[in-house]
C-alpha cells in the first residue's frame, strides 16, 4: 500500500497546503480556511440556512419542493447540532461527576462512615 504524502503543520496535524481540497478553493476561500476550521459547532450554519431559506421562499413563494428541501436541511442541521461529539460527551459527564459528588459531600457530610 503506498503511503500518504503531504506537509502537516505545527499546529493541528492540518495540512500546511491547505489541504486536499485546496486545488479546488479560490485564492479567498483558501484564506478562509483556516478560519473555518477554527469553528464548532454548527451555530453558523444553521443561521446561514435560515437565512437563504427565507430568501429562496420570499424569490420563490411557491416553489413547494424547494421549501421542503430547505427545511429538511435546517432539520438535519439542527439534529446534528444537538448530538453530543466523543468531546462534549466526556465534558457533560465530568460535570455531572462533579456536582454529584459536591451534592453527596454536602448533603452527607455529616454522617460518620460506617465503623468496620
Amino acid at each position: 500500500m503506498a503511503k500518504r504524502q503531504g506537509r502537516k503543520s505545527a499546529a493541528g496535524g492540518k495540512k500546511a497546503n491547505g489541504g486536499f481540497y485546496a486545488r479546488a478553493l479560490s485564492e479567498a476561500e483558501r484564506v478562509l480556511i483556516a478560519e473555518a476550521r477554527g469553528v464548532e459547532g454548527l451555530d453558523e450554519e444553521i443561521a446561514l440556512l435560515r437565512v437563504k431559506l427565507s430568501t429562496a421562499l420570499a424569490e420563490h413563494p411557491d416553489n413547494m419542493p424547494l421549501m421542503l428541501r430547505g427545511v429538511e436541511l435546517l432539520v438535519k442541521a439542527v439534529g446534528a447540532e444537538y448530538r453530543l461529539s466523543r468531546k462534549s460527551q466526556d465534558n457533560l459527564a465530568a460535570a455531572i461527576d462533579g456536582v454529584l459528588k459536591e451534592l453527596g459531600g454536602a448533603l452527607f457530610s455529616d454522617i460518620s462512615p460506617p465503623s468496620s
